[in-house]
């Protein structure tokens, strides 16, 4: 994540202190927003366009830290004619499109300054594959210190595409684009009503979460390389528990629409529920569909399914003895609270992962398998990759979420495995939570949220564009306040962590949860710092300030007026709280409910800050976590803490003062807002 944090972490800083005033944040907003409009036309910026014809990536290398290796390497792939077409599907899990794509990537991180930057950026949009460069400067934007203040387009705008369920949708965009008349056209969820898990299609379907998954592994890719610029902190923690949270968060959605919790994936069984996207790509045909009940099956060049049961009896064999095996033979004590970290590394099989010899890639080699379960025949059809095979697109197959409680359950086996925490672990002396009171309602409703599909259709320059919307069902909630009382008997000012956390009451049978398994599946909804007073503290924290969640980022369109006008006045461009998306979309931060309400159990508990932060000040700073940052992360207890490990005396939770619970409804009325005509 962008934020304050970041000056912590950029160890290359010093390279860039000189350079980085050599243009403001709107001429850098107005250059990302160019090269990223209309990717697949022709560019439309005068300056670009020279730099495009002129530039000469090679010319003088002292622009570039690396004295201009990295470039060197893309522009024989270039010249040799080896580089993916224009007008093709791009995969990030394909290892020959990513490679080409991180080429790309590797220029723009060792570029000293803005202008060498964009005038890269200008002459390879015009000579490389769009998806591979849309995904070069995604990632370089989000990671390069010179475009910390830059806010990158909603991707749902710029390749619609990867997000518009609906192929007929893109059809009528482009009757709209033919007639020359604006048009807002309704989306619609996949699947039908004869499809139970059409009831859930909104969560794992919305294009908010789509965005928040594709962000995340932006934010923290499997591929990186500390000497991009910086180490990740606490990587495969965070694959842990980002993935853990979609899989708690869909479960809850389940329960509040009378579904069972989703199932896990077994290799030797059949993936019970199918998938048809009704999507297509922008270029290479639709999207294939897997049937109901198909068994895996290998993939050729890629896996065997018996390797994947091997490399999994591994993993748990690594957890049942506590450590992790590294390729020298070594041994990684994982019985601690940093264990996790190292497993996520494993599991995902990022380049972080110690072994990857020996523990494969289990997580990114799934997403390879379940999404050519419905391209087999061995590559005999060229189908194009599967849903499973972009993160944009992921979470909106019901394969995805039990792909997840998969491997959740496989992380729960090492949480469990850890010694329970005791009363001394969760105490905090001398604090006590008093009283906790919701003001205003825990009630959800759908909205309309509208977006512009301008950049799905082709186009000419000689044609003004209009404007051609869609319009798609969202969840959202009402906003409400906690009032949390705090009793600090410590007699002076006291540094305190608040956590506040939900989880349902009862499964889809109304069947109570045992506190063991109802706290693995904790949704986390706040976490912050606060400096208590001696006596009595009254806080009252709004749902809209939850750390956990981000705003949607503006629509392409507003982001284009607001910088020319800063442009065109000199005035400042401020869009910093749109700086990271690496949260869950702020309108999902309640699950749905339904008309009866739905039980939730809520926990606030507050720990003492002065161990638990990270960084200096923490409690003033405003801007933080969503799930990670550049640099320290700034919690130092493990995510999920007090929650993530196993219970024997739920008791326990009840004797220490500092904790409390109570119960919680929340409803939906059926309510549905439209904004439009």
């Amino acid at each position: 994540m962008k934020s304050v944090l970041l000056l912590l972490a950029v160890v290359g800083a010093a390279l860039f202190s000189v350079a980085s005033a050599d243009a403001s944040n709107a001429q850098k907003q107005h250059d990302v927003n160019y090269l990223l409009w209309k990717v697949n036309e022709n560019l439309r910026d005068e300056t670009h366009k020279t730099y495009a014809k002129t530039f000469d990536p090679e010319a003088d290398t002292s622009h570039y830290s690396d004295n201009g290796e990295a470039v060197h390497r893309l522009m024989k792939e270039l010249k040799d004619h080896r580089l993916l077409e224009q007008k093709h599907w791009f995969s990030l899990f394909n290892e020959r499109q990513r490679e080409e794509a991180l080429m790309l990537f590797d220029v723009f991180m060792h570029c000293k300054d803005w202008e060498t930057i964009v005038k890269n950026a200008a002459f390879f949009r015009e000579r490389m594959n769009e998806g591979e460069f849309v995904y070069a400067v995604y990632a370089g934007a989000i990671h390069h210190p010179l475009a910390e203040h830059v806010v990158l387009p909603p991707l749902y705008e710029v390749t619609p595409h990867m997000f518009t369920i609906d192929t007929e949708v893109i059809q009528e965009a482009y009757a709209a684009k033919m007639r020359q008349t604006p048009t807002k056209i309704k989306s619609s969820f996949t699947g039908t009503a004869r499809n139970k898990e059409q009831r859930v299609a909104y969560f794992g379907e919305d294009i908010g979460m789509n965005t928040h998954h594709v962000f995340w592994h932006l934010e923290f890719p499997f591929w990186w390389r500390d000497s991009y610029s910086h180490k990740l902190d606490r990587k495969g923690e965070n694959f842990f528990w980002v993935h853990n949270q979609l899989a708690v968060r869909f479960d809850a959605e389940r329960i509040s629409n009378y579904l069972e919790p989703v199932q896990e994936l077994h290799w030797e069984k059949p993936i019970h529920d199918g998938f048809a996207p009704h999507t297509s790509y922008k270029y290479g045909g639709a999207f294939p569909s897997r049937p109901d009940d198909i068994h895996f099956e290998d993939v050729d060049g890629v896996a065997r399914v018996r390797d994947m049961v091997i490399y999994e009896s591994r993993i748990r064999d690594a957890i049942a003895h506590g450590y992790i095996i590294k390729e020298d033979g070594t041994h990684i004590d994982i019985m601690n609270e940093h264990g996790i970290d190292v497993l996520g590394d494993v599991i995902e099989s990022s380049l972080y992962s110690p072994n990857v010899q020996y523990y494969g890639a289990l997580h990114n080699t799934a997403h390879i398998m379940l999404g050519s379960s419905n391209r087999s025949h061995h590559g005999k059809y060229n189908m194009p990759p599967g849903v499973m095979e972009h993160f944009e697109t992921a979470t909106r197959d019901p394969g995805f979420f039990r792909l997840h409680k998969y491997m959740d359950n496989i992380f729960r086996e090492h949480k469990d495995s850890l010694p329970s925490y005791s009363f001394e672990d969760l105490d905090f002396k001398g604090v006590e939570v008093t009283n906790v009171a919701i003001d205003g309602k825990l009630e959800t409703y759908f909205e309309d949220f509208e977006y512009s599909l301008i950049n799905a259709v082709d186009d000419t320059e000689d044609i003004p564009d209009v404007d051609i919307d869609t319009y798609v069902p969202r969840l959202n909630h009402k906003e409400f306040s906690y009032n949390i009382d705090i009793k600090n008997d410590k007699g002076a000012d006291t540094l305190a962590t608040v956590r506040i956390y939900i989880w349902p009451h009862k499964d889809n049978n109304g069947v109570e949860f045992s506190f063991d398994d109802a706290r693995w599946q904790a949704i986390e909804l706040d976490r912050f710092w606060v400096k208590l007073s001696a006596g009595d503290n009254h806080i009252v924290r709004k749902s809209t300030d939850s750390s956990v969640t981000v705003s949607d980022v503006p629509s392409f369109k507003t982001l284009m007026e607001k910088t020319e006008a800063a442009l065109s006045s000199g005035g400042d461009l401020d869009l910093h709280e749109f700086e990271s998306a690496v949260g869950v979309p702020n309108r999902f931060l309640l699950p749905k409910g339904n008309e009866n309400g739905v039980e939730f159990d809520l926990y606030v508990c507050v720990t003492d800050g002065e161990k638990d932060a990270a960084i200096p000040d923490i409690h003033t700073k405003e801007e933080f976590m969503h799930y990670g940052s550049h640099g320290v992360y700034p919690d130092k207890r493990p995510h999920g803490y007090p929650f993530d490990r196993h219970v024997e005396d739920e008791r326990i939770f009840e004797q220490v003062t500092n904790f409390h619970h109570t119960m919680v409804k929340i409803y939906n009325h059926g309510e549905h807002i439209h904004h439009h005509d």
